[in-house]
């Protein structure tokens, strides 16, 4: 067995939201001796390569659609260069970094101890990092949290997948591409489709069925990608992919065969191909075998409410549980994991409430939800279920020609005779910053009768919300 060089009460495996999370709140405000240890960037996924930097490039790609629009208002406005994607990337990786750095610093304001490589465990106690110079230190700890997160997927059985890339290598591009392939259904693609398309790509979406957006209520489904496909974006539905292969004649482009509905084998060329097909856990080298942590079918942790594994001192949360993988969650689920662990008995059944965690797509337009979908619902409740609609059109768009116009849809879905709110479902402009204040009377049990006594701010698009009949 390796010498200990280093004990701690509280070992922490992955530096993104959810472990600095716990790590700071242990160490900081409860006085747990506390060491993280992260193998890439501080901040994880999200600051990194996802939430961070794709909300920056949401903001450009809504900027160019006001460009757009202005014209509507009547605005002139000549463009006399085409949108600088590299200075925008640099200038984008620029604000990372220095989150990075602000990461770091925090850690050092809560006294957690961090160290940067690659940890593994040894035993139930112990862990084992190699560092960047690769050296090694052993850990001996109380208390372990595994939080080290997931990672995009390419496809196995595919030839020539690696040539594409994934979310990771979106942030990554120099240049913007021409035209651009996404395949996929999740968030991830939808949004990612939208940022391209609204900053000059010629983009296409291909879906394994004929919508996406599937855990989503339907009518966000229906709705989104009919206002895709009216923007430009390019549908191919029930499509799967049999190769990838280097241009013969243009250097850097790709061709893609696949087919579609209304392809049997086709082949389009492409200077970017992304896969957003999902992700799996970071658990390869992480050790779990020999502390006896189990996972499920898709290789993640298995951890309860509580965030506990079987092993009586090691946790676990965040996306390599899988259980909701988005950050706002990874970092509740860290503070009262630390709290539980460290405040003393004021906390020992702290724990996070997985239910009506409200979530946002950045597409375009946005998608807000909360609570159970309409066939959700029927499916608990059955007759029970009242549902409340409306679709309109925002009054952004009162200047602008019928083509050009936007949709908004809202959906109220409510169960029982108090008819209480079990689900909100939003679309359109405005729909991020909106669900949050929504989502709080939700999470306090609102009923409809609570959302019509609320007086309208007029005008607004949020007043439907409180006006449905």
């Amino acid at each position: 067995m390796a010498p200990i060089s280093k004990e701690c009460d509280y070992l922490v495996i992955g530096g993104g939201s959810g472990g600095l999370a716990s790590a700071r709140r242990a160490s900081g405000q409860w006085g747990a001796k506390t060491i993280a240890v992260e193998s890439k960037r501080l901040g994880g996924t999200c600051v990194n390569v996802g939430c961070v930097p794709k909300k920056v490039t949401w903001n450009a790609a809504a900027i160019a659609e006001t460009l757009h629009e202005a014209k509507a208002y009547g605005f002139s406005i000549k463009e006399t260069a085409p949108f600088d994607w590299t200075t925008f990337k640099h200038k984008r990786d620029a604000y990372v970094k220095r989150l990075n750095g602000i990461y770091a610093k925090n850690l050092d304001n809560d006294h957690v101890e961090w160290l940067h490589g690659r940890a593994h465990l040894l035993s139930k106690n112990e862990a084992e990092v190699i560092l960047d110079d690769g050296s090694k230190e052993t850990i001996r700890a109380k208390k372990i949290l595994l939080a080290t997160g997931g990672h995009p997927n390419i496809p196995k059985k595919i030839p020539g997948a690696d040539l594409g890339i994934t979310s990771d290598g979106f942030f990554d591009l120099e240049k913007r591409p021409e035209k651009v392939a996404l395949v996929g259904a999740g968030y991830i693609a939808v949004e990612m489709a939208g940022m391209f398309h609204h900053l000059g790509s010629e983009t296409h979406l291909f879906i394994r069925h004929d919508k996406f957006l599937r855990t989503f209520d339907p009518m966000i489904q229906d709705k989104i990608i009919n206002e895709y496909e009216r923007q430009g974006i390019i549908i191919h539905r029930n499509s799967s992919q049999s190769k990838v292969e280097k241009h013969p004649s243009k250097d850097g482009w790709l061709k893609l065969h696949y087919s579609d509905s209304s392809t049997k084998e086709g082949t389009i060329d492409l200077d970017c191909l992304l896969w957003a097909i999902g992700r799996n856990p970071e658990v390869e080298d992480l050790g779990l075998d020999k502390a006896g942590v189990k996972q499920n079918e898709k290789g993640m942790i298995i951890a309860d409410d509580y965030q506990n594994t079987n092993i009586d001192n090691i946790y676990s949360l965040g996306d390599v549980c899988g259980k909701i993988e988005l950050t706002p969650v990874a970092i509740a689920a860290g503070r009262l994991l630390a709290n539980r662990l460290f405040g003393g008995p004021g906390h020992k059944n702290a724990k996070l409430d997985y239910t009506n965690i409200p979530s946002v797509v950045f597409a375009h337009p946005e998608v807000g939800s909360i609570g159970l979908t309409e066939p959700a619902a029927r499916e608990k409740y059955g007759d029970e279920v009242k549902v409340y609609n409306t679709s309109f059109t925002a009054m952004y768009y009162a200047m602008m020609d019928p083509e050009e116009k936007g949709p908004s849809s809202y959906k109220l879905v409510c169960v029982g005779p108090e008819e209480k709110v079990v689900g909100l479902h939003i679309l359109g402009a405005g729909c991020s910053e909106m669900l949050q204040g929504f989502g709080v009377a939700i999470k306090m049990g609102a009923t409809k009768k609570d959302f019509d006594s609320c007086v309208a701010i007029h005008p607004t698009s949020a007043e439907e919300l409180v006006t449905l009949k």
